[in-house]
């Protein structure tokens, strides 16, 4: 799973799930990660063998996402902006879901990890994808918790 950053805050339960039968392969989602900069969302992400490839941040206006090796390259290095019509939170995470269905193969390999790629499970994607929907869901609205604490701006 990625490092948490010091000075940056998360809330709610975090969930792992693998991608892969190998286990070589997985999933993470933080609920809530609250930056610095005092705005936030959920983030996800994909790691090998502990080596976080993409992430996505779907925080609406500052939204954003990772690809090319987050670790190996850095945020600003694997930063990539959203389509530009993909703005609000929901419909960035919504985009998010699809390319974690449909590309993750591909920027793996794309990132030097082309065994990983072969590894992936469609069926533990797939359910990677909907475990993630049901855990915010069930994790709820934490933004006014964030709001409350300072950890977020209003």
């Amino acid at each position: 799973m990625a490092t948490m950053i010091d000075g940056e805050s998360y809330l709610g339960k975090v969930m792992v799930r693998p991608l892969s039968k190998q286990g070589d392969v997985t999933m993470y989602l933080w609920p809530l990660r609250c930056l610095k900069a005092k705005f936030g969302g959920p983030t996800f992400g994909v790691d090998v063998q502990g080596v976080e490839i993409i992430r996505f941040d779907p925080h609406g206006a500052r939204g954003h996402w990772h690809k090319g090796g987050y670790d190996k390259l850095g945020a600003g290095g694997s930063h990539v902006d959203y389509p530009e019509d993909v703005k609000e939170s929901q419909a960035q995470l919504d985009w998010s879901l699809d390319i974690l269905r449909e590309q993750t193969a591909d920027y793996l390999t794309e990132a030097g990890y082309p065994e990983a790629a072969a590894n992936l499970d469609a069926e533990l994607v797939n359910a990677a994808a909907e475990a993630i929907k049901a855990h915010l869901a069930e994790q709820g609205d934490l933004i006014p918790d964030a709001v409350s604490k300072d950890l977020i701006a209003a």
